[in-house]
């Protein structure tokens, strides 16, 4: 996904929708949107003094050949590796606040990873590439993360001015308040889970590579085995440069993650008392953030089913529809309106969806990101140890699970 981050028809979509609604203000949506998804271009522009683009650098947009290729190839190598350290964690780090140097020193662009560079190594490097390899501990911190998984926005108001700050998504601010930023060896950073590490001593160079411990896998894996799927089923069109088994490979991968380490559930209880069946399900996080987290469009729910002896379905809250909506979920019926959180479910309209739903300057709900001023609703899964003393109130329960223990 990392890879294919500009190439992502849903992200292109999104941002089409965004300046489709706001065209006053789309030459600063697509420079903000294309700052993590097309990043090499950005910054690129950015330092001729221009704006980053979106739909200039795709298909038959008017960009230039030279940045059209450096929007195509997503979030590479060398811009993760080029991030400077300092002020990473810190508020202007983030919404993709990340410093890359623009200095082109004769000795060669640096670049940062984990380990102390060999010189043989580092001199290949560097003729071959023009970049020379420095040590830099940074590239193994959260910190680095955050600076694009950390986005916030300012709505578009009809009336002239900006609306106030919107946390559109905050993973890292979630982990923060977890258990999982513990100091100790008992944290795990986001490297740790969606990078991880081989557990023997492997060279990260195939030439004069010396065997270092604990290296980095570099799959990046997360959820989204929906749009990898997607993006090989249509490589032609969508550009796909990586090959068909190597795309099937990663969504199968995505895949396992998401079912093996994402979150677990099962039936605590099933108890009969009276005329009534009574169950009660137990939905554990297993992620150092919430869950689901980030993009608001995401959603996890509980799909509950009983049926009696002979077979027959008797309730059913949560089924998935083929038209992809949840049947019972009010938001799915009717986008103005948005499901509660429910302590207890009762009636088979009633579904369990753990989401962020947002709502405008009138309060009105939206799916827009460009109109969204505040969640409504934020009963998104907390992550292990998460204390809310100390997290950022703008990762903060809201609605009706506010008063959930």
């Amino acid at each position: 996904m990392m890879a294919n981050s500009a190439r992502d028809p849903y992200w292109q979509a999104a941002v089409r929708r965004e300046v489709i609604d706001h065209p006053e203000a789309s030459a600063a949506i697509e420079d903000k949107c294309s700052r993590c998804h097309m990043p090499m271009a950005n910054v690129t522009a950015r330092a001729s003094g221009q704006m980053g683009a979106v739909f200039a650098n795709l298909g038959d947009g008017a960009g230039s050949d030279d940045r059209k290729a450096l929007a195509s190839d997503g979030v590479a190598c060398a811009v993760c590796h080029q991030v400077q350290p300092d002020g990473l964690g810190e508020e202007s780090s983030f919404t993709g606040g990340f410093l890359i140097s623009e200095l082109a020193p004769e000795e060669g662009r640096t670049v940062f990873g984990p380990f102390e560079p060999d010189e043989g190594g580092a001199g290949i490097m560097h003729s071959a590439t023009g970049f020379r390899p420095t040590e830099g501990s940074h590239v193994q911190d959260s910190e680095l993360c955050a600076s694009c998984h950390t986005l916030s926005t300012h709505s578009i108001r009809r009336a002239e001015g900006e609306g106030p700050e919107f946390l559109e998504q905050g993973p890292y601010l979630e982990w923060q308040a977890s258990g999982f930023a513990a100091a100790d060896e008992t944290g795990q950073s986001c490297q740790d889970c969606h990078m991880p590490v081989v557990h023997e001593h492997v060279p990260v160079t195939r030439v004069l590579g010396r065997a270092r411990p604990d290296v980095s896998r570099h799959v990046f894996q997360g959820g989204n085995f929906f749009m990898l799927r997607l993006l090989n089923r249509y490589r032609e069109e969508l550009g796909v440069t990586a090959l068909p088994q190597e795309m099937a490979v990663a969504a199968d991968r995505t895949e396992a993650h998401l079912r093996n380490s994402t979150a677990s559930v099962g039936i605590q209880s099933a108890r009969i008392e009276g005329d009534r069946l009574l169950i009660d399900v137990s939905v554990l996080n297993r992620a150092g953030h919430k869950f689901p987290t980030a993009y608001p469009s995401r959603r996890a729910w509980l799909h509950v089913s009983v049926g009696d002896g002979a077979g027959r379905r008797v309730f059913d809250s949560g089924a998935f529809a083929t038209d992809g909506s949840i049947v019972g979920n009010d938001h799915d019926e009717d986008g103005s309106r948005y499901e509660p959180h429910y302590m207890e479910i009762t009636q088979a309209d009633q579904v369990q969806v753990y989401e962020g739903v947002m709502v405008d300057e009138d309060g009105a709900v939206t799916t827009g990101l460009m109109s969204a001023e505040r969640w409504v609703k934020d009963n998104r899964l907390l992550p292990d140890g998460f204390d809310a003393s100390r997290a950022d109130g703008r990762v903060a329960v809201l609605g009706g699970a506010s008063s959930d223990a």
